[in-house]
């Protein structure tokens, strides 16, 4: 009889002995196993170390690159805006360079004319108010920069042969200074405008040729001063003008004195002027000369405006009606001394705007 703790050893035997067999078939006979076949035992060490250094290099050139590129932007920015400060500075001294001659001939006519006892000025317009008392006669002179050719124009009352005067024609158009312009005709009780008369570019009553001394003046499309006799309407139209009015006689053209003529120099010998001229560079002169009346015996004689408008290094200018129409207004006053003792209704005045 097998007693119960030899069955147990029995037992465990005959279930380990096929274990056991393997462990001992694989101990007598196991292969030879390559593991670097399977796993790498170590990595190619001059691999490793290649692709280090590669890496290296690369971020170390990334880095230079960086820093050059850091570098040049800081340079370049550097030198763009020292570029651009040297290139303000040019400009700038460009600009004073070019203003230089204007300035220069600026000062000679302000030297002869004096000290301003009025002055506007605004970004579309300069206006210098200077009193003229050569002795002979008294009056003012106002020289005008227009900045913005639009800053002048000229007043013409919607219904053909209705007046006003120039006080009128600035307070209802919101001017700063204003003069009488061109000569009229009456008829019917109405008063017309002299011959040619252009507003905004269109003829008002037709193109009249020129004839017994009459002139055209006014202010074309580039703003400057436009005038003289015109036989035929293209030779007037060729200079575009905007506006203008009629009167007579031409007094300078070119630097130069014209001939007045006879009739002009003694009716009236002396009165009441209002001139309008222009200088070489397109500043504009406007003389009014007081009179107390239309007599001849007060006032200024067309030589005598000649004379002055010389000296004064006028170009061209022109008579404007004068006599009781003689009108000079700035900020809303009066200036000069009407000889009718008031201001005279008329059909044109040339306005400026501030």
């Amino acid at each position: 009889m097998i007693t119960p703790v030899k069955q147990v050893n029995r037992v465990f035997m005959l279930a380990l002995a096929p274990f056991i067999g393997l462990i001992i078939c694989l101990l007598l006979f196991r292969p030879e196993l390559e593991v670097g076949a399977i796993i790498p035992t170590s990595l190619p060490e001059d691999q490793v170390t290649s692709q280090t250094q590669t890496i290296s290099k690369e971020l170390a050139g990334a880095k230079e690159a960086a820093v050059q590129t850091s570098s040049s932007i800081k340079r370049t920015t550097l030198l763009y805006n020292k570029t651009t400060s040297t290139m303000s500075t040019i400009v700038q001294k460009a600009k004073v360079q070019a203003a230089r001659p204007e300035t220069i001939y600026n000062k000679r006519i302000t030297s002869k004319l004096g000290v301003p006892f009025d002055r506007v000025d605004s970004d579309r317009i300069t206006i210098e108010l200077y009193r003229v008392n050569p002795g002979s006669y008294k009056g003012y002179a106002m020289k005008i920069k227009l900045k913005d050719h639009n800053a002048m124009k000229m007043a013409l009352n919607s219904e053909l042969g209705r007046s006003e005067t120039t006080m009128q024609a600035v307070k209802r158009s919101g001017a700063i200074a204003g003069i009488n312009a061109g000569g009229f005709a009456d008829s019917g009780g109405k008063r017309y405008p002299l011959s040619t008369t252009v507003m905004d570019g269109k003829y008002i009553n037709g193109f009249q040729a020129s004839f017994k001394d009459l002139f055209f003046v006014g202010l074309n499309d580039d703003g400057k001063l436009v005038g003289g006799k015109f036989f035929e309407k293209s030779s007037l139209d060729r200079l575009h003008p905007q506006f203008g009015a009629t009167f007579v006689p031409i007094l300078m053209k070119n630097g130069q004195k014209t001939i007045i003529p006879d009739k002009w120099k003694v009716s009236p010998k002396r009165a009441p002027r209002t001139v309008i001229g222009n200088y070489k560079d397109d500043q504009l002169l406007i003389m009014v000369v007081d009179g107390y009346n239309e007599s001849g015996s007060s006032g200024a004689t067309l030589e005598e405006m000649q004379g002055r408008l010389l000296k004064l290094g006028v170009v061209d200018a022109y008579n404007l009606d004068g006599g009781g129409s003689s009108s000079l207004i700035l900020n809303n006053r009066v200036i000069n001394n009407p000889s009718d003792g008031n201001l005279r209704p008329v059909p044109t005045h040339f306005l400026f705007y501030k």
